[in-house]
């Protein structure tokens, strides 16, 4: 297998962080950016919180109703949405100076393949110092041009470099190397590899596999007979095999709008009247943007929180709001007839250009 070092950087509470940085008076106060909560009434969800926040149990994905339960005297900011893809941007075009191969995968977090320092034919030890060199460089350079503060991880491929993102965050710089992995990965919770979540990882913890080192006692042929496919990939992840090379491309850019009833219903007049705001509004940021329109995404979450989304991509980008509408609309009918169930969230993103 060809050798790699791959540096995989993750913007700490990104969202929030900024947020930190742009009103230097909330420095030391926990800080939700997301949904209004109303008073605890509220029905959206947390995007993101910093680390005060996080002591009182508060996490991504989380009502905000309930956020607001484990800390009222949080400071509740909406999503600003512009503003943070405009420093993405700037923390992307400084990292994209430290390797020729670059992979953004979200708007706080990428890769970058340095394994070109192997070309550098002193000892092997000598080229994985340089790399924590590059990662320490960068993390510096981040902080003083945007003052805001990442984490670094470095291995032989994507996912160990993940994993050790993970384990040194905040604002941490952790090196693995190829020697190193296993007894890296053994003590860690099987939840660590991607694509085990809680579902899975409930399968497994019922054959009392915990770690990942216990996930290595089961043969690939048991994960495959249990998982599929995906199974043969656990087998691997588990002894820090990866092969998946870095991609550059980049990242789609979309502008989009959801909203949370107030509450639940099934009431079609209800339900598309305000997907024609939903609508109206985001071709609006798609005409102020001077884009075109390469496809749209319509999301829809049950009350109980069950989310699907549907999407399509045109063969002609477009700038036509009677075709976009009509499109979005069909998916969202879609979802009322699939199932009776009333609507607590309806959202609709166009991916542009």
């Amino acid at each position: 297998m060809k050798k790699r070092i791959i540096l995989h950087f993750d913007m700490d509470y990104f969202f929030a962080q900024i947020e930190e940085r742009e009103n230097p008076h909330f420095k030391g106060k926990p800080i939700v950016v997301g949904a209004d909560p109303k008073g605890g009434r509220g029905r959206g969800v947390v995007s993101t919180a910093n680390y005060e926040a996080r002591k009182f149990g508060i996490k991504s994905g989380m009502p905000i109703s309930k956020a607001f339960k484990l800390c009222p005297k949080a400071i509740f900011l909406p999503v600003n949405m512009e503003l943070y893809q405009k420093v993405s941007e700037k923390i992307m075009e400084i990292a994209k100076k430290y390797s020729p191969i670059f992979g953004q995968i979200s708007l706080d977090e990428a890769y970058l393949d340095l394994s070109f320092l192997f070309h550098d034919r002193r000892k092997k030890e000598i080229v994985w110092e340089k790399a924590k060199k590059l990662g320490e460089k960068l993390k510096k350079e981040i902080f003083e041009k945007e003052r805001l503060i990442c984490t670094v991880g470095i291995g032989p491929n994507k996912l160990v470099a993940k994993i050790a993102t993970n384990q040194a965050k905040p604002n941490g710089l952790l090196v693995i190397t190829p020697q190193k992995v296993k007894s890296f990965l053994a003590p860690l919770d099987i939840e660590e590899i991607p694509g085990i979540g809680p579902k899975t990882a409930k399968r497994l913890k019922s054959l009392g596999i915990r770690t990942i080192s216990q996930l290595r006692k089961l043969s690939k042929e048991k994960l495959k007979k249990m998982f599929g496919k995906v199974g043969e990939r656990f087998f691997e992840a588990a002894r820090g095999i990866d092969r998946e090379p870095v991609l550059v491309k980049e990242i789609v850019k979309s502008v989009g709008k959801q909203i949370t009833f107030e509450k639940d219903t099934r009431d079609p007049k209800i339900i598309f009247a305000e997907f024609e705001k939903i609508i109206k509004a985001v071709f609006q940021e798609l005409k102020e943007g001077n884009f075109y329109c390469k496809g749209i995404v319509v999301l829809c979450r049950y009350f109980d929180f069950e989310t699907h989304s549907k999407s399509k991509t045109f063969k002609k980008k477009t700038k036509n709001f009677k075709l976009i509408k009509r499109e979005a609309e069909k998916f969202l009918l879609k979802f009322l007839l699939k199932s009776k169930k009333p609507l607590r969230l309806i959202g609709l993103r166009l991916k542009v250009s």
